[in-house]
């Protein structure tokens, strides 16, 4: 059986209230990070979508496709949801775009270990051993257990990890699931990215 086809999904639709500006709009290589994202996830997927809230979607830059927030005030569950809303029978590969340090060398990892039978194929968290819901692929009968964990109140897309039958892998390199959402931590990074 054929595994489903693979869309990229940038999630930069939060409000970055700890950052005190659009970690999407920040810079840290050539492009800004709604940009940098897009362009690794375009390496694996044949489709790539920038998941933004409704009043974001003309802020854009130019050839990144918005994919507008269907399900409102959800965080990262909100865009996932709309997602599959959008192509219930795809599989999903989810990137925050406060992932820097994010490079081809783990989204190949974990494309090709990639297990299409399960919900899900996501990195273990070096930090807790939880999974890293943000930097996982989303098959398409995930969808449904979304749904459910919502109608019970959670919209938490680790707790739906936890709680499913997916493969956890660990991460080749754990420093690039590294996330940067403070002033502190983006000049930190910048000052070991940009040099």
């Amino acid at each position: 059986m054929a595994a489903p086809v693979l869309r990229g999904l940038v999630l930069a639709g939060g409000r970055s209230e700890r950052m005190q500006t659009d970690k999407g709009k920040l810079h840290y290589h050539a492009l800004d990070q709604r940009q940098h994202t897009a362009a690794l996830l375009g390496e694996f997927c044949p489709d790539v979508r920038v998941s933004v809230r409704p009043d974001q979607a003309a802020d854009l830059p130019a050839g990144l496709k918005p994919l507008p927030d269907t399900f409102l005030n959800l965080g990262p569950l909100g865009g996932l949801l709309s997602a599959f809303q959008a192509d219930p029978n795809a599989a999903w590969l989810v990137l925050a775009c406060d992932l820097p340090f994010l490079t081809r060398h783990t989204l190949e990892f974990l494309v090709t270990h990639r297990q299409p039978a399960r919900a899900a194929t996501a990195l273990k968290s070096p930090w807790n051993d939880f999974p890293e819901p943000l930097v996982t692929i989303w098959e398409p009968r995930s969808y449904g257990q979304l749904l459910r964990f919502l109608s019970l109140g959670y919209s938490c897309p680790r707790k739906a990890l936890i709680n499913s039958d997916i493969e956890l892998l660990e991460p080749p390199v754990p420093a690039e699931l590294r996330n940067v959402n403070t002033p502190e931590e983006r000049a930190q990074a910048e000052k070991e990215l940009i040099g």
